[in-house]
C-alpha cells in the first residue's frame, strides 16, 4: 500500500517498530485543553488493504499490550498477544482483512509516552501532559486517516481496548461499521480504581522513581513496577483458575523456608508476572494510562445517560462477558448493551461460561472463539466482503 508522505506526516521504520509522527502543524488536541506536538505513534498491520478500503479491521490493545497483535514483537522477542484470533483462517482472518493495531497514547512501544524524549533532550517524565481513553481514540483515528481509510469495517478490543472500541463508536459513529467491545465497562468502578491507585503508589513508593524522573538518572523503579504488576495480574484470574493452577502447592524444594521465600508456587508465579513486565514496560507509562482509564466514563461526557453516547451510530455490535470476569463483571458489558439498544443501535451480548477470569479472552475458550467467528463473518457478508481473499 503506498503512502504519501506529507510535511505534517514522517513514516518511519527502525528496529523492527513501524512509526508515524505527526509534525507541529497537525497537533493532537487533548481533552485537557492541551496540544501535543509532535506526536509518534507505533502501529503494526497485517494482511492487505483493500482497493476500496473496505476491510480494514482497527484491534484496540490493553492496559500492558502492543501492536504486535498477530506476530512477534522485535524488541521483546515476545509472541503476539491474539493468536487465536488474528491471523490466516482465524476469526480475524488476514487473508480477509486489513488488521491495525497501534500501541496506546502514553505507552512505551514507539508511541509518544513520559518514555519519550521531550524537545529538550530530556525524557518527558511527568512533564508528558495528562491524556484520557479519548485521546487514546484521537490518535488512533489520526492514524487511520492518515492510512487514507475513512471507514472501518471493525473496531474491536478487550479490557481497556474494549473501552477504546466503545469510544470510537461514539465520538465517530459514521466512521464504525461494526464494534466488538470484550470484557469491559462503560466506566471504571471504585474497585478497580483502588487496584489501580496500589500499584501507583508501589511504583512512586520506589526510591529509584525519582519523582518521575528515573530515566535521566539511568535508573528505572524495578522493584515498584513489579508490585504493580503482581497486583493488577491477581484480577486478570478468578478464583477457580488460581485453586486450578496451584491451589496451595508448595514449591518442588527440600525444604520449606517458613519465612519469606517464595514458598508456595502461586507466589513464584506472581513473582516471576512482575519480574518479567519490568523489562519490557515503563513505569511512568503505567502510571498515565492506568490513571486514563479510572477517569473513563463514557455517560459522563453525555450528561449522564449512556444510551445518548451512541445516539444515532449506525454500527452493529456484539458485546462479550465472562461469567468469571470478577475485574470488568458481566454486568458492565450488560449495562452498555442496554444504553445500545435504548439508543437504537443493532446489538448483540453473548456471556461466555468459563473458569479463566478476566483474561479469558486471551486463551483458549472456544464457545467465544466460535461466537466472533460468526458475528465477525455475517458482518462482513452485510459488508460484501468476501470470504477468505482481499477483495
Amino acid at each position: 500500500m503506498s503512502r504519501a508522505t506529507s510535511p505534517l506526516r514522517n513514516w518511519s521504520s527502525s528496529g523492527g517498530l513501524r512509526t508515524i509522527t505527526f509534525g507541529d502543524d497537525q497537533p493532537l488536541h487533548l481533552s485537557s485543553g492541551e496540544k501535543l506536538s509532535p506526536m509518534t505513534i507505533g502501529y503494526e498491520t497485517y494482511g492487505e488493504l483493500a482497493p476500496d478500503k473496505s476491510n480494514a479491521v482497527l484491534v484496540c490493545h490493553a492496559l500492558t499490550g502492543d501492536q504486535f497483535v498477530a506476530g512477534a514483537n522485535p524488541v521483546t522477542g515476545r509472541a503476539g498477544w491474539w493468536p487465536r484470533i488474528v491471523g490466516p483462517g482465524k476469526p480475524i482472518d488476514t487473508n480477509r482483512f486489513f488488521v491495525i493495531c497501534a500501541n496506546v497514547l502514553g505507552g512505551c512501544m514507539g508511541t509518544s509516552g513520559p518514555a519519550s524524549i521531550h524537545p529538550d533532550g530530556r525524557p518527558w517524565g511527568l512533564r508528558f501532559p495528562v491524556f484520557t481513553v479519548a485521546d487514546m481514540v484521537r490518535a488512533q483515528a489520526m492514524l487511520v486517516e492518515a492510512l487514507g481509510i475513512s471507514e472501518l469495517f471493525c473496531v474491536i478490543g478487550g479490557s481497556i481496548g474494549g473501552m477504546q472500541a466503545l469510544q470510537w463508536a461514539a465520538a465517530y459513529p459514521n466512521r464504525v461499521f461494526s464494534c466488538v467491545p470484550i470484557a469491559t465497562a462503560a466506566r471504571h468502578s471504585a474497585q478497580n480504581i483502588a487496584f489501580y491507585e496500589v500499584g501507583r503508589q508501589a511504583i512512586m513508593a520506589d526510591p529509584e522513581w525519582r519523582e518521575g524522573d528515573y530515566l535521566f538518572h539511568g535508573v528505572r523503579p524495578s522493584k515498584g513496577l513489579a508490585v504493580a504488576r503482581m497486583a493488577a495480574h491477581i484480577t486478570y484470574l478468578s478464583e477457580q483458575a488460581l485453586h486450578r493452577k496451584f491451589d496451595r502447592a508448595l514449591q518442588e524444594r527440600e525444604q520449606v523456608s517458613f519465612g519469606f521465600d517464595a514458598d508456595f508456587q502461586v507466589e513464584s508465579y506472581l513473582r516471576h508476572q512482575g519480574q518479567s513486565f519490568v523489562d519490557r514496560f515503563d513505569a511512568n507509562s503505567y502510571l498515565y494510562i492506568t490513571r486514563a482509564v479510572d477517569y473513563f466514563d463514557l455517560a459522563g461526557d453525555f450528561g449522564g445517560a449512556l444510551a445518548r453516547a451512541f445516539k444515532d451510530c449506525p454500527a452493529r455490535f456484539c458485546a462479550f462477558a465472562f461469567s468469571s470476569d470478577w475485574h470488568y463483571p458481566p454486568e458492565g458489558m450488560k449495562d452498555a448493551v442496554r444504553a445500545l439498544i435504548a439508543a437504537g443501535c443493532e446489538a448483540s451480548y453473548v456471556e461466555v461460561e468459563s473458569d479463566k477470569g478476566h483474561d479469558a479472552f486471551l486463551l483458549e475458550e472456544p464457545a467465544f472463539e466460535h461466537a466472533l467467528a460468526g458475528f465477525i463473518d455475517a458482518a462482513a457478508q452485510a459488508r460484501g466482503l468476501v470470504k477468505g481473499t482481499t477483495p
